[in-house]
């Protein structure tokens, strides 16, 4: 057979195969991402959290101070470290050390989740400091408190910033969730594994996958350009008079 009937026969008997490695892949990119958004968010908010020498009590600069260490050992391990590793530590290494026993999926999503975690939570952070200092003194001038005025004039801001990098991690967490297979995690890539095993079609199984994880990224890459280009809004803006000032205005110029 040449080399494009190989394909095709493969694809004939193990495309169901193919196809749900290429779902599961999805799952653990998606909810993996999603989670590691919260941790990203939740790390970024904490460590941009004024501190006082001179106002705030002890305890609570002690606090931060602690939590901050902390977040930044977490950052620096799961930044510095390969996620295969990681995966290997977690899955095998908790068995052994602390008697904590996951199942394969529970260790695929805690993986791909607090790796993910770590690299969102620098990403936050940077877009939180990038947003002008002057929307926090002013959201803080009109009576709103720290928290307040994240949730409704800092956060919404940064999320723009940072929504490239968002989907930039969930396009690395389909192609990375390969790296699962490395504890028996069914996805795409453990699909080409077996598939390549059992008839030694190394080179067209690959292309198979090459091409399924290709469009996969293409097609989020797309949905994920649309979305910037909804939030950023029309090119035209028409500006509301809530108040209706600008009539009242017209009309004692008319007198």
């Amino acid at each position: 057979m040449s080399f494009i009937e190989r394909i095709f026969y493969i694809l004939q008997k193990y495309g169901t195969s193919y196809l749900k490695g290429a779902g599961t892949t999805l799952v653990i990119a998606l909810v993996s991402t999603f989670i590691g958004c919260i941790i990203g968010f939740l790390s970024g908010i904490i460590q941009t959290i004024p501190v006082d020498k001179r106002r705030d009590p002890l305890v609570k600069r002690v606090l931060l101070g602690i939590v901050n260490v902390i977040l930044r050992i977490y950052i620096e391990v799961f930044r510095g470290t390969p996620m295969i590793v990681q995966a290997v530590f977690i899955y095998y290494g908790l068995a052994q050390v602390c008697n904590v026993q996951l199942g394969m999926w529970q260790a695929a999503f805690l993986v791909v989740s607090i790796n993910t975690g770590a690299y969102m939570a620098e990403s936050v952070r940077g877009g939180i400091i990038s947003v002008d200092p002057g929307q926090m003194e002013g959201a803080k001038a009109i009576g709103m408190t720290h928290v307040q005025a994240m949730i409704n004039v800092i956060l919404p801001q940064a999320f723009r910033n940072i929504l490239p990098q968002i989907g930039n991690n969930l396009i690395i967490n389909i192609k990375d969730t390969s790296v699962l297979s490395v504890i028996s995690v069914v996805d795409l890539f453990f699909v080409h594994k077996s598939v390549s095993g059992a008839l030694y079609t190394y080179f067209e199984s690959a292309t198979i996958v090459m091409a399924i994880y290709l469009t996969m990224t293409l097609i989020t890459s797309r949905l994920l350009r649309l979305w910037e280009k909804k939030m950023d809004g029309g090119d035209n803006y028409e500006l509301v008079d809530v108040m209706d000032i600008g009539s009242q205005l017209g009309k004692k110029e008319s007198r």
